[in-house]
């Protein structure tokens, strides 16, 4: 069976990518295919799907899977795919040096089916709940001329990055280093929405429904929707954000809305947002219960079982450090120093040192650091290092937060889903004479 090249099919026109969403009319991969319905992918084939209507949404053909061409996702730049339903991706530590994270480089995590390419103009966001003091609905319009816009510099994390390293393993996303993120966020203040719908006295949480499919196309189903206490829906870098380095959200990312909690699990920061609901308890929406984005309430040993009420809800991440230069596995000459920098942040208060070691941790040496530009921005490390002697080297980064608290230098506590492993990142460099 013959398949034309996958690149060359989209080669004239990169931009084609945001007419497709993810599912039957999809958003298009390369490598392992185009989910561009199913006469696309028929010709992609060079023939008719038969039992197409059994095919999983957001399938990738097998055939298309053999494709040895290099995986890229349009609009993004060297993500790495970890899964393709849905499609999830990180970003290698040393492409994320920027100080602000560009768009094309942002972590793409997704629970359900991304909606078809939506009408910012006749978008709409519902706000309502038990603990509203009346229900509204807002356009997309409403939002950006009845309300003052803010911009931050805000971390956003998925709560299992890091997955990868757990022993006994954790389902789900196999994340190493890459589903973090730091770019600046435009919209409007949660707080400010809220306020004019007006917040009961018993408002606890916060919930959000976006325009995702769950994956079983379950109509009314939702694939996610989680939320925060009241207290952080009211920070004042909490927003509803419609752009992301002053240019619409992508796609993936949210487009045309999204909520943005910056230094919390990404899952709370909701995607093309439809609904919040204010709650007089925690919200119940899916994703919220059980063990999902939870970790025991005390330290468990590795591979216990955890009873669901013995879990507890994560909020702020932990403090963390990522070394994005230079790129791991590198050459380094005896006689030069190594320039080393990168990032770290903390979700509950800001990072106070970052710390490197080229000796497995038995001494440190502090890098400069910058003060973060907002609050849950991440902050910047920089430092020389110089090696007593040819041979192989492993640089480790520890940051410490204002509060004292240090990165663990190999594991944190384990836990069965896999979440906030804040370990030291390493990198690998062999010094030649």
């Amino acid at each position: 069976m013959k398949k034309k090249g996958l690149h060359a099919l989209y080669a004239e026109d990169p931009h084609k990518a945001d007419e497709y969403v993810f599912g039957r009319t999809s958003q298009p991969l390369t490598r392992r295919g185009f989910l561009s319905g199913l006469k696309s992918l028929s010709a992609l084939l060079g023939a008719e799907i038969v039992y197409s209507q059994f095919m999983p949404a957001g399938l990738i053909p097998a055939a298309l899977a053999q494709d040895d061409t290099p995986f890229t996702i349009a609009g993004k730049d060297g993500l790495v795919v970890l899964n393709d339903r849905p499609l999830n991706a990180e970003t290698p530590a040393h492409l994320l040096d920027d100080e602000v994270t560009p768009a094309s480089r942002f972590f793409i995590r997704n629970n359900g089916i991304v909606p078809q390419t939506p009408n910012p103009d006749t978008w709409t966001l519902v706000i309502e709940g038990e603990s509203a003091a009346q229900s509204k609905t807002f356009t997309l319009s409403d939002l950006k001329t009845q309300f003052k816009h803010y911009t931050y510099q805000l971390t956003l994390e998925c709560g299992g990055n890091g997955r990868a390293e757990f022993s006994p393993a954790a389902t789900g996303n196999q994340w190493t280093t890459g589903a973090v993120g730091c770019p600046r966020w435009t919209g409007v203040r949660l707080k400010d929405v809220l306020t004019a719908v007006g917040v009961k006295q018993d408002a606890v949480y916060i919930g959000y429904y976006g325009d995702d499919l769950h994956l079983s196309r379950t109509p009314g189903k939702a694939s996610i929707s989680r939320g925060v206490p009241i207290a952080k829906a009211m920070e004042d870098e909490s927003l509803i954000a419609w752009s992301m380095n002053d240019a619409p959200l992508p796609l993936m990312n949210g487009f045309p809305l999204r909520l943005v909690f910056g230094g919390w699990p990404a899952s709370t920061s909701g995607k093309w947002l439809k609904k919040i609901v204010v709650r007089n308890q925690v919200h119940d929406g899916a994703k919220m219960l059980g063990k999902a984005y939870r970790t025991p309430c005390k330290p468990v040993a590795p591979g216990t079982s955890v009873a669901d009420e013995d879990m507890c809800i994560i909020e702020a991440m932990p403090v963390k450090s990522l070394i994005t230069y230079p790129k791991s596995g590198i050459n380094h000459p005896l006689a030069k120093s190594l320039e080393v920098r990168g990032h770290a942040w903390c979700g509950h208060s800001a990072v106070s040192k970052v710390l490197t070691s080229i000796d497995f941790g038995q001494t440190w040496q502090s890098a400069s650091l910058t003060r973060p530009v907002n609050k849950h921005a991440w902050q910047h490390f920089k430092t020389e290092l110089t090696f007593p002697t040819d041979g192989y080297y492993e640089i480790w980064a520890r940051a410490v937060d204002e509060n004292g608290r240090a990165q663990p230098m190999v594991l944190p506590g384990w836990n069965p889903k896999g979440y906030l492993n804040n370990a030291c990142h390493r990198i690998a460099v062999k010094v030649v004479a």
